[in-house]
Protein backbone atom coordinates (compact mmCIF):
# COMPACT_ATOMS: atom_id res chain seq x y z
CA UNK A 1 0.00 0.00 0.00
CA UNK A 2 1.69 3.44 -0.78
CA UNK A 3 2.14 6.05 1.25
CA UNK A 4 -0.78 8.49 0.50
CA UNK A 5 -3.48 5.69 0.56
CA UNK A 6 -2.02 4.30 3.80
CA UNK A 7 -2.60 7.76 5.65
CA UNK A 8 -6.32 7.97 4.42
CA UNK A 9 -7.12 4.39 5.43
CA UNK A 10 -5.42 5.11 8.88
CA UNK A 11 -7.26 8.88 9.02
CA UNK A 12 -10.10 7.01 8.04
CA UNK A 13 -9.94 4.31 11.02
CA UNK A 14 -9.40 7.31 13.69
CA UNK A 15 -12.53 8.94 12.59
CA UNK A 16 -14.73 6.09 12.73
CA UNK A 17 -13.13 5.08 15.79
CA UNK A 18 -14.18 8.32 17.23
CA UNK A 19 -17.82 8.13 15.74
CA UNK A 20 -18.46 4.53 17.40
CA UNK A 21 -16.64 4.69 20.15
CA UNK A 22 -14.53 1.12 18.90
CA UNK A 23 -10.96 0.61 20.03
CA UNK A 24 -8.85 0.35 16.80
CA UNK A 25 -5.45 1.32 18.02
CA UNK A 26 -4.24 -1.93 19.17
CA UNK A 27 -5.60 -3.40 15.97
CA UNK A 28 -4.02 -1.00 13.80
CA UNK A 29 -0.47 -1.15 15.37
CA UNK A 30 -0.22 -4.93 14.45
CA UNK A 31 -1.97 -5.03 11.44
CA UNK A 32 0.18 -1.86 9.72
CA UNK A 33 3.89 -1.49 11.64
CA UNK A 34 4.74 -5.08 10.34
CA UNK A 35 3.55 -4.48 6.48
CA UNK A 36 4.24 0.18 5.81
CA UNK A 37 7.07 0.83 4.17
CA UNK A 38 10.05 2.48 6.72
CA UNK A 39 10.53 6.15 5.32
CA UNK A 40 13.58 8.49 6.63
CA UNK A 41 12.39 10.98 8.81
CA UNK A 42 14.94 13.53 10.11
CA UNK A 43 18.44 10.65 9.20
CA UNK A 44 16.67 8.38 11.03
CA UNK A 45 14.21 5.10 9.96
CA UNK A 46 11.30 5.64 11.16
CA UNK A 47 8.18 3.65 10.24
CA UNK A 48 5.49 5.62 9.05
CA UNK A 49 2.79 3.44 10.35
CA UNK A 50 4.33 4.21 13.54
CA UNK A 51 3.84 7.94 13.58
CA UNK A 52 -0.04 7.22 12.61
CA UNK A 53 -0.53 4.73 15.85
CA UNK A 54 1.19 7.47 17.65
CA UNK A 55 -1.52 9.87 16.72
CA UNK A 56 -4.24 7.38 17.05
CA UNK A 57 -3.51 6.44 20.24
CA UNK A 58 -3.02 9.83 21.35
CA UNK A 59 -6.94 10.57 20.22
CA UNK A 60 -7.96 7.25 22.77
CA UNK A 61 -5.79 9.01 25.41
CA UNK A 62 -7.24 12.33 25.50
CA UNK A 63 -10.92 11.30 24.63
CA UNK A 64 -13.54 10.28 27.28
CA UNK A 65 -13.70 6.49 26.31
CA UNK A 66 -10.22 5.82 26.65
CA UNK A 67 -9.17 1.93 26.19
CA UNK A 68 -10.51 1.17 29.80
CA UNK A 69 -11.98 3.87 32.72
CA UNK A 70 -9.89 4.01 35.65
CA UNK A 71 -11.72 2.05 38.64
CA UNK A 72 -12.14 3.59 41.78
CA UNK A 73 -13.50 0.70 43.64
CA UNK A 74 -13.29 -3.72 42.64
CA UNK A 75 -15.29 -5.39 40.29
CA UNK A 76 -16.76 -7.45 42.75
CA UNK A 77 -18.40 -4.30 44.20
CA UNK A 78 -19.47 -2.80 41.40
CA UNK A 79 -20.73 -5.25 39.76
CA UNK A 80 -22.56 -8.02 42.78
CA UNK A 81 -24.33 -6.68 45.59
CA UNK A 82 -25.36 -9.97 47.11
CA UNK A 83 -23.71 -11.98 50.42
CA UNK A 84 -24.07 -14.94 48.63
CA UNK A 85 -21.08 -16.20 46.61
CA UNK A 86 -21.45 -19.58 44.99
CA UNK A 87 -19.03 -22.99 43.87
CA UNK A 88 -19.10 -24.35 40.75
CA UNK A 89 -17.65 -28.04 40.94
CA UNK A 90 -15.96 -29.55 37.36
CA UNK A 91 -15.63 -33.43 37.66
CA UNK A 92 -14.90 -35.58 35.09
CA UNK A 93 -15.84 -38.80 35.69
CA UNK A 94 -14.39 -42.38 34.30
CA UNK A 95 -16.83 -43.43 32.00
CA UNK A 96 -17.36 -46.79 33.95
CA UNK A 97 -17.82 -45.21 37.00
CA UNK A 98 -20.42 -42.75 36.53
CA UNK A 99 -23.69 -44.35 38.19
CA UNK A 100 -22.00 -45.28 41.03
CA UNK A 101 -20.64 -41.61 41.12
CA UNK A 102 -24.04 -40.36 41.04
CA UNK A 103 -25.33 -42.54 43.71
CA UNK A 104 -22.48 -41.50 46.09
CA UNK A 105 -23.19 -38.03 45.26
CA UNK A 106 -27.11 -38.45 45.96
CA UNK A 107 -25.66 -39.03 49.40
CA UNK A 108 -22.60 -36.72 49.86
CA UNK A 109 -25.54 -33.91 49.40
CA UNK A 110 -27.78 -35.08 51.57
CA UNK A 111 -25.04 -35.17 54.33
CA UNK A 112 -23.85 -31.71 53.40
CA UNK A 113 -27.20 -31.04 54.96
CA UNK A 114 -27.13 -32.74 57.85
CA UNK A 115 -23.93 -31.50 58.93
CA UNK A 116 -24.86 -28.20 59.05
CA UNK A 117 -22.14 -27.01 56.91
CA UNK A 118 -24.44 -23.97 55.30
CA UNK A 119 -23.47 -24.82 51.58
CA UNK A 120 -27.04 -25.16 49.83
CA UNK A 121 -26.88 -27.26 46.18
CA UNK A 122 -28.57 -25.21 43.58
CA UNK A 123 -28.10 -27.10 40.89
CA UNK A 124 -26.93 -31.08 40.12
CA UNK A 125 -25.80 -31.88 36.14
CA UNK A 126 -24.35 -34.00 33.66
CA UNK A 127 -23.04 -33.24 30.32
CA UNK A 128 -25.18 -34.17 27.49
CA UNK A 129 -22.91 -32.28 24.82
CA UNK A 130 -20.07 -31.01 25.50
CA UNK A 131 -17.48 -33.04 27.52
CA UNK A 132 -18.58 -36.54 28.07
CA UNK A 133 -18.83 -37.90 31.70
CA UNK A 134 -18.54 -34.44 33.08
CA UNK A 135 -20.39 -33.52 36.15
CA UNK A 136 -21.25 -30.03 37.27
CA UNK A 137 -22.66 -29.12 40.96
CA UNK A 138 -23.38 -25.83 42.12
CA UNK A 139 -23.57 -24.33 45.34
CA UNK A 140 -24.74 -21.57 47.30
CA UNK A 141 -23.17 -20.11 50.46
CA UNK A 142 -25.64 -17.66 51.91
CA UNK A 143 -23.22 -15.05 54.00
CA UNK A 144 -20.44 -15.19 51.58
CA UNK A 145 -17.02 -16.27 52.47
CA UNK A 146 -17.13 -16.95 56.24
CA UNK A 147 -20.11 -19.68 55.45
CA UNK A 148 -17.78 -20.75 52.39
CA UNK A 149 -14.81 -21.12 55.22
CA UNK A 150 -16.88 -22.84 57.72
CA UNK A 151 -18.07 -25.43 55.41
CA UNK A 152 -14.82 -25.91 53.95
CA UNK A 153 -13.46 -26.70 57.65
CA UNK A 154 -16.30 -29.57 58.08
CA UNK A 155 -15.97 -30.64 54.88
CA UNK A 156 -11.79 -31.29 55.22
CA UNK A 157 -11.87 -32.61 58.91
CA UNK A 158 -15.10 -34.86 59.47
CA UNK A 159 -14.43 -38.58 59.28
CA UNK A 160 -17.63 -38.96 56.97
CA UNK A 161 -16.44 -36.07 54.35
CA UNK A 162 -12.86 -38.34 54.38
CA UNK A 163 -14.59 -41.49 53.63
CA UNK A 164 -16.40 -40.39 50.97
CA UNK A 165 -13.55 -38.06 48.90
CA UNK A 166 -11.69 -41.38 49.05
CA UNK A 167 -14.12 -43.32 47.47
CA UNK A 168 -14.79 -40.66 44.97
CA UNK A 169 -11.69 -39.70 43.95
CA UNK A 170 -10.96 -43.20 42.15
CA UNK A 171 -13.77 -42.55 39.77
CA UNK A 172 -12.54 -39.25 38.59
CA UNK A 173 -9.79 -38.33 35.96
CA UNK A 174 -9.90 -34.34 37.01
CA UNK A 175 -11.66 -31.91 39.10
CA UNK A 176 -11.58 -28.23 39.80
CA UNK A 177 -13.80 -25.94 40.97
CA UNK A 178 -14.65 -21.90 40.80
CA UNK A 179 -15.47 -19.62 43.52
CA UNK A 180 -18.16 -16.84 41.88
CA UNK A 181 -20.18 -14.01 42.56
CA UNK A 182 -23.69 -13.05 40.80
CA UNK A 183 -24.00 -10.43 38.61
CA UNK A 184 -26.14 -7.97 40.33
CA UNK A 185 -28.78 -7.79 37.21
CA UNK A 186 -29.32 -11.19 36.82
CA UNK A 187 -32.03 -12.90 38.66
CA UNK A 188 -31.39 -15.26 41.70
CA UNK A 189 -31.05 -18.81 40.87
CA UNK A 190 -34.22 -21.44 42.56
CA UNK A 191 -35.14 -24.54 42.40
CA UNK A 192 -37.74 -25.64 39.18
CA UNK A 193 -39.46 -28.69 38.22
CA UNK A 194 -40.45 -30.26 35.09
CA UNK A 195 -38.31 -31.88 32.60
CA UNK A 196 -36.07 -29.03 31.01
CA UNK A 197 -32.33 -28.78 29.54
CA UNK A 198 -29.66 -26.57 30.36
CA UNK A 199 -27.48 -24.42 28.42
CA UNK A 200 -24.02 -23.45 30.42
CA UNK A 201 -22.56 -20.76 28.21
CA UNK A 202 -18.86 -19.88 29.08
CA UNK A 203 -16.52 -16.91 28.39
CA UNK A 204 -13.40 -16.30 28.84
CA UNK A 205 -13.13 -12.56 29.23
CA UNK A 206 -10.22 -9.83 28.51
CA UNK A 207 -8.80 -8.37 31.47
CA UNK A 208 -10.22 -5.32 32.58
CA UNK A 209 -13.51 -5.94 30.59
CA UNK A 210 -15.88 -7.00 33.17
CA UNK A 211 -17.74 -4.12 33.14
CA UNK A 212 -18.61 -3.14 30.07
CA UNK A 213 -19.40 -6.81 29.58
CA UNK A 214 -22.38 -6.08 32.69
CA UNK A 215 -23.31 -2.97 31.02
CA UNK A 216 -24.41 -4.70 27.90
CA UNK A 217 -25.93 -7.64 29.09
CA UNK A 218 -28.09 -6.09 32.10
CA UNK A 219 -29.34 -4.31 28.75
CA UNK A 220 -29.38 -7.11 26.98
CA UNK A 221 -31.18 -9.56 29.16
CA UNK A 222 -34.50 -8.35 28.56
CA UNK A 223 -34.19 -9.48 24.67
CA UNK A 224 -33.95 -13.58 26.04
CA UNK A 225 -37.17 -13.84 28.48
CA UNK A 226 -39.10 -14.79 25.62
CA UNK A 227 -40.92 -18.79 24.43
CA UNK A 228 -40.42 -19.88 27.90
CA UNK A 229 -36.61 -19.46 27.93
CA UNK A 230 -35.47 -19.40 31.63
CA UNK A 231 -32.36 -17.36 32.82
CA UNK A 232 -31.52 -19.81 35.37
CA UNK A 233 -28.26 -17.61 36.78
CA UNK A 234 -25.56 -15.48 35.57
CA UNK A 235 -22.18 -15.64 37.95
CA UNK A 236 -18.34 -14.37 37.43
CA UNK A 237 -15.15 -15.82 38.66
CA UNK A 238 -13.61 -14.13 42.13
CA UNK A 239 -11.31 -17.18 42.44
CA UNK A 240 -10.16 -19.72 39.93
CA UNK A 241 -10.29 -19.13 36.40
CA UNK A 242 -10.03 -15.08 36.64
CA UNK A 243 -12.65 -13.26 34.08
CA UNK A 244 -14.56 -15.85 33.82
CA UNK A 245 -18.18 -15.89 33.21
CA UNK A 246 -21.12 -18.36 32.98
CA UNK A 247 -24.66 -17.94 32.01
CA UNK A 248 -27.36 -20.53 32.34
CA UNK A 249 -30.47 -20.76 30.37
CA UNK A 250 -33.02 -23.33 30.32
CA UNK A 251 -34.94 -24.97 27.91
CA UNK A 252 -37.97 -27.09 26.96
CA UNK A 253 -35.53 -28.77 25.13
CA UNK A 254 -33.22 -28.35 22.12
CA UNK A 255 -35.75 -27.08 19.54
CA UNK A 256 -37.40 -24.35 21.85
CA UNK A 257 -33.73 -23.81 22.12
CA UNK A 258 -33.25 -22.89 18.90
CA UNK A 259 -36.17 -20.75 18.65
CA UNK A 260 -35.59 -18.93 21.42
CA UNK A 261 -32.53 -17.89 19.90
CA UNK A 262 -32.93 -17.33 16.84
CA UNK A 263 -36.56 -14.75 17.99
CA UNK A 264 -34.34 -12.54 20.07
CA UNK A 265 -32.57 -11.24 16.53
CA UNK A 266 -35.99 -10.14 15.21
CA UNK A 267 -35.99 -7.37 18.26
CA UNK A 268 -33.90 -3.96 17.68
CA UNK A 269 -31.28 -4.38 20.34
CA UNK A 270 -30.05 -7.89 20.61
CA UNK A 271 -27.62 -7.18 17.45
CA UNK A 272 -25.88 -4.38 19.54
CA UNK A 273 -25.72 -6.41 22.83
CA UNK A 274 -23.68 -9.45 20.36
CA UNK A 275 -22.27 -6.70 18.74
CA UNK A 276 -20.75 -5.27 21.89
CA UNK A 277 -19.65 -8.20 23.88
CA UNK A 278 -18.08 -10.34 21.43
CA UNK A 279 -14.97 -8.52 21.09
CA UNK A 280 -14.65 -8.62 24.74
CA UNK A 281 -14.12 -12.51 24.19
CA UNK A 282 -11.14 -14.47 23.87
CA UNK A 283 -12.69 -18.07 24.73
CA UNK A 284 -16.32 -19.28 25.06
CA UNK A 285 -17.71 -22.97 25.28
CA UNK A 286 -21.37 -24.16 25.41
CA UNK A 287 -22.45 -26.97 27.39
CA UNK A 288 -25.99 -28.79 27.32
CA UNK A 289 -26.79 -29.97 30.74
CA UNK A 290 -29.08 -32.75 32.13
CA UNK A 291 -30.17 -32.27 35.67
CA UNK A 292 -29.56 -35.54 37.95
CA UNK A 293 -32.24 -36.77 39.88
CA UNK A 294 -31.23 -35.14 43.13
CA UNK A 295 -30.93 -31.40 41.74
CA UNK A 296 -33.10 -28.75 43.14
CA UNK A 297 -33.45 -27.29 39.64
CA UNK A 298 -35.46 -30.33 37.04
Amino acid sequence: MNTPVMARVLRSTAGFALRNKTRVASFVSQRCLSTSPVLQDDGEKKSFATRQVQFIKSIFDKSDFGPYEIQKESHSSQLSDKENVYEIQFHAVKPEDMEEYLKQFSKFQELMHEKKTGAHLIGSFTVEIGDQDEAIHIWEYKGGYPVLNNATEIYRTDQDFINFRTSRNKMLRYRKNQILLPFNFWPAPVPREGKNIYEMRSYTLKPGSMIEWSNCWAKGLRYRQDNDEVAVCGLFTDLGDLFTVHHMWGYKDLQTRKETREMAWSKPGWDECVAYTVPLIRQMKSRILIPTPFSPVQ
